[in-house]
């Protein structure tokens, strides 16, 4: 796991002052890369690679960075884990492949010299790569299927620039800094930034399972999509309809142990994030089948939690205990949050309402001297474990009888809306308006602010401009055009939006700016693929499912605990507040100090709570 930075001008050349660019950009990450740095330019062919290394695979200077290989005219800078490397790294031997390092990212380079940009197919793992390609004279952007590992890009007038995090391209001499409506809107929409909208127009991210190819005269910017969510799942739902309910739980349980085992692919040890939930539970009690030993586990909890149900320390103890795993805890407290405040805001590469809790387990985990962690992320938005999964399809059902009156969710919206917000959320008032359709009832199950409340927390004009390029609804109701199984659509927004968008790089930007690399089991291609297979039959994977993978069964302290979500008391922090916490209402509040961090000067001040 690393952190990677470069530039690319083609065929007009790079100079030292280039290089010294990407250099800047590089120390600006060395939190997420604090064993190594490396610099690696060709003048003539236009390109600077930069990188910063956490070590995890083959720690030696071997599988230093940038690596070039000049027999294949290929160079590289890396940033992931590609966990069945060994087995790729065999085949490629047997095709007369030879390896100098233990590594990786060697495999990489020697796999797309075999393949080419369908090398990415082969990847198990997660992964952003910048690769120049000295034979066909053309660089190549290419990020993990899922989005696990972010990467930006930004294009100047002369220029190619590209960076795993999304601030240090504001570094780059011509970047075009100017509002994005879209991402601004996006924002305070969601909670996050959408898909690959940043808040700036000139800086963009590479979109998930694709790669983008660039020619050495700069005029050629394609895009090869090497997976694609919504075709792969409507392709693959009810391929296991024939299989029986023993085979489907064998064939569920193989998959969580095969992609568990993968995942504890390293040269450090690895942790685990222990919550009181069943996904951490899970995977550490079959951890236990797959390690010679039991992993240490990191559990975070709050003093104000202390004595309630969502004090997540007592049946985490217990659980680690129960599978007598090393298990270290750690309490934050308000002082501690005032105390990081400028720090957190400094990691947090984007705006986002979320990602303190994984700061903060992040930090301790580290400080207990792991570098490696497994997360119980994306186990819900497979598994279907959130309430979206039965709401939304009961939703669409119920509004889709009134959808059919011109206007009548529109007027229903105009004249309910102020009444509505004095007892209940503003979401209530667009219940027929949006609600007849999957992507208008994912913006009511997700949503932060509604798209009525954007004109009086943003200037009216960027509201418009940025609703329409974003069109969410439309947007998120085409891409399940091909998708027939209610539950299967709701699983792909989940994927696409909330867990990519949000999730994913919160987890990226709140670990390494501790040096600590987070992997995600159940966020897997080879595990996915089998548990879509099952989706609209009767034998359709469930969370319950993942309670009888493990040889020795989940206590029943967990086992019977209903879904909670793991809190963070960010409002009371901020302000001293001691009464009920009502998560909707601390979000928006949080949404608002966030936005206002991100745009409180110049150009960016386009939100009216920021004056």
């Amino acid at each position: 796991m690393c952190r990677i930075a470069g530039c690319y001008r083609g065929d007009r050349g790079v100079d030292h002052g280039h290089a010294e660019v990407v250099e800047r950009m590089c120390d600006r990450m060395r939190a997420g890369g604090p064993d190594g740095k490396g610099l690696w330019s060709d003048p003539q062919a236009g390109v600077v690679l930069g990188h910063r290394r956490l070590s995890i695979i083959d720690l030696s200077e071997d599988s230093a960075q940038p690596m070039v290989w000049s027999e294949g005219g290929l160079s590289i800078t890396f940033n992931g884990e590609i966990y069945n490397y060994l087995e790729l790294r065999s085949e490629l031997e047997k095709s007369g492949h030879n390896f100098r390092s233990q590594g990786d990212t060697e495999v990489v380079l020697h796999l797309f010299k075999e393949h080419g940009l369908e090398c990415f197919k082969k990847l198990r793992g997660m992964f952003s790569v910048a690769l120049y390609d000295d034979v066909e004279k053309q660089l190549v952007l290419a990020r993990d299927p899922f989005g696990i590992k972010p990467l930006y890009w930004a294009r100047t007038q002369d220029s190619i620039w590209f960076a795993s995090l999304s601030k240090v391209l504001l570094m780059c001499p011509g970047v075009d800094t100017a509002a994005d409506p879209a991402g601004h809107v996006g924002f305070l929409v969601w909670g996050n930034l959408p898909s690959t909208r940043t808040l700036h127009q000139g800086v963009s991210q590479v979109p998930a399972g694709t790669a983008i190819v660039i020619d050495n005269h700069l005029r050629q910017v394609r895009e090869h999509r090497f997976f694609d969510l919504s075709q792969e799942a409507a392709d693959l739902l009810g391929e296991a309809a024939s299989v029986g309910s023993a085979e489907a739980q064998e064939r569920f349980s193989q998959s969580v142990r095969d992609t568990i085992k993968h995942h504890f692919v390293s040269d450090v040890p690895v942790g685990i994030f222990l919550s009181a939930g069943k996904d951490s539970t899970a995977m550490l009690a079959c951890s236990m089948e797959v390690l010679k030993e039991p992993p240490r586990c990191v559990t975070l909890g709050f003093d104000e939690f202390l004595g309630t149900e969502m004090d997540e320390v007592p049946l985490a103890s217990e659980v680690a205990n129960y599978y007598g795993a090393q298990h270290h805890v750690a309490r934050i407290v308000g002082r501690d949050f005032q105390d990081e405040r400028d720090s957190l805001f400094e990691a947090m590469d984007v705006p986002t309402v979320d990602g303190i809790n994984t700061y903060y387990v992040s930090k301790v985990t580290r400080e207990a001297g792991l570098k490696v962690a497994l997360s119980g992320l994306g186990a819900d938005e497979v598994l279907c474990g959130y309430p979206s999964f039965s709401q939304i399809p009961k939703l669409v059902g119920g509004a889709s009888a009134l959808s059919w009156i011109p206007g009548a969710g529109k007027g229903f919206r105009i004249v309910s809306s102020q009444l509505i917000k004095r007892k209940l959320s503003p979401k209530y008032a667009g219940l027929i308006e949006y609600g007849s359709s999957y992507g208008g009832a994912y913006l009511l199950r997700r949503g932060l602010f509604m798209p009525w409340e954007l004109t009086s927390v943003m200037e009216p004009d960027l509201v418009r401009e940025g609703w329409e390029q974003l069109a969410p609804v439309a947007s998120i109701n085409q891409s399940l055009a091909g998708i027939r199984d209610p539950e299967l659509r709701v699983s792909v927004m989940e994927l696409s939006t909330y867990m990519h968008d949000r999730l994913l790089r919160d987890s990226d930007w709140a670990s390494m700016a501790h040096a600590l690399e987070v992997r995600v089991p159940f966020v897997d291609v080879e595990f996915w693929r089998e548990t879509v297979r099952f989706f609209g039959t009767q034998n359709r994977r469930s969370k319950s499912d993942l309670l009888s993978v493990p040889s020795r069964p989940l206590p029943e302290s967990v086992a019977g605990r209903p879904k909670s979500g793991f809190m963070v008391p960010v409002t009371r922090w901020i302000s001293g507040e001691s009464e009920e916490w009502e998560p909707e209402n601390s979000l928006r509040q949080w949404a608002k100090i966030v936005y206002q961090q991100f745009t409180h000067s110049g150009s960016q001040a386009h939100c009216a709570i920021c004056t």
